[in-house]
């Protein structure tokens, strides 16, 4: 059965084998050159604290502030918050924006009336406002 892939279900989870080695050898040579890239940036590290401004104390207020602008329906929104404001530098090509990220899910209806399920977003906090929000693709 040479080049072709065999079934095993373990543990509710299916797990393919690749029985020829030529395959198998693509393969790695294929996630090498995907996962040097990314070793390459070395991810980006938080900045220091300081240069993010003031902890935002009361970031869930400011944020639902800033969402009842942006959401259609901001009465409906569900939030899920995850985690607490984190240093971060969102600037792009040598320029810097500091601030401090916070990572939220929400639902809410949008102009349908229907909900939208939850939806992963953030928000980049300075001096108590919001200078840039992400994914939000309007």
């Amino acid at each position: 059965m040479k080049g072709t892939f065999s079934k095993m279900i373990a543990t509710g989870m299916i797990f393919w084998f690749f029985s020829d080695q030529k395959v198998k050898r693509q393969l790695a040579e294929l996630f090498a050159l995907l996962a040097v890239p990314v070793l390459a940036m070395g991810g980006n590290p938080q900045p220091d604290p300081s240069l993010c401004g003031p902890y935002p104390k009361h970031y869930k207020e400011i944020v639902w502030n800033w969402l009842e602008g942006m959401l259609v329906d901001a009465d409906s929104a569900k939030i899920d918050w995850e985690g607490d404001p984190k240093p971060a530098d969102l600037g792009r090509n040598g320029k810097h924006l500091y601030g401090w990220l916070v990572n939220f899910r929400v639902n809410s209806r949008n102009r349908f009336g229907t909900y939208t399920g939850k939806q992963s977003h953030g928000a980049l906090i300075r001096d108590d406002k919001v200078i840039q929000g992400i994914g939000f693709g309007y």
